[in-house]
């Protein structure tokens, strides 16, 4: 093994002890039966029905979960509703909400100071990678109703890491939480698409930062195809994806 490749695995060991995914598993167990016998009962209705693609999810192994954000419900639907746990990245305004501020301290969820790179935030999403684990993230940042540009996070930890993403088409959430919601006649049960993973061809030295932003267009493109006209917002026009920094698992 060369010096180079020494340095790199020791200072992805360094990364990946960082983390601990068994230490956050007792307390996310709880959690996703609050989530099952509280959250789905009495406060959202899902429609699991309608959820596909977990084939897609390979049992172990590092991956990003990048959804489109409708809503709070958004990231809960997705990760009470998966044969794996992951860790969201989430606003670090979400810390103080009431209630909601306590479960996401609870899971895990890496905060991420939105006015600025947030260094900290991308060294803890890499830890979660290196270990092997899953990070779920909303590129664009906050909720619409329709997709606005994606911040470049998606790629630079895409190509950090090497892990593959998993493009996650996210309906029907929106009104949801509210009380009794499961039994509100006038709205539908929110669910979830899973789309076929890709990864991000490997780049010989210095990252450009205009490859970057074709890089997480490329990325918003395959959400945007995965998604109704009216939901695409800046990514409408399919014609204009491309795939020259992508590949397809």
């Amino acid at each position: 093994m060369t010096t180079e490749a020494k340095t790199l695995s020791n200072q992805q060991a360094h990364i990946q002890n960082r983390y601990d995914h068994a230490a956050h598993e007792p307390a996310r167990r709880v959690l996703r039966w609050l989530i099952t016998h509280i959250g789905w009962r009495f406060l959202a209705r899902v429609d699991r029905a309608r959820i596909s693609g977990l084939e897609h999810l390979p049992a172990s192994g590092p991956g990003i979960l990048m959804i489109n954000h409708l809503a709070f419900l958004d990231p809960v639907l997705v990760l009470g509703n998966l044969p794996r746990n992951l860790t969201p990245l989430a606003k670090a305004e979400v810390y103080n909400y009431p209630v909601w501020g306590i479960f996401a301290r609870l899971w895990g969820v890496i905060p991420v100071r939105r006015a600025e790179l947030d260094r900290r935030a991308v060294e803890r999403a890499l830890a979660v990678l290196a270990a092997g684990e899953l990070l779920l993230i909303a590129p664009e940042a906050h909720r619409q109703p329709s997709l606005g540009q994606g911040k470049e996070g998606i790629a630079y930890l895409g190509y950090k890491s090497g892990a593959p993403i998993f493009p996650v088409a996210v309906a029907d959430t929106h009104g949801y939480p509210t009380l009794l919601g499961p039994w509100n006649a006038h709205r539908p049960g929110a669910w979830f698409r899973i789309g076929r993973p890709f990864r991000y061809k490997p780049v010989t030295g210095h990252l450009p930062r205009e490859r970057l932003r074709l890089m997480t267009d490329e990325a918003m493109y395959v959400l945007a195809a995965m998604l109704p006209e009216h939901r695409r917002g800046y990514y409408a026009d399919l014609s204009r994806a491309t795939t020259e920094t992508i590949e397809f698992i």
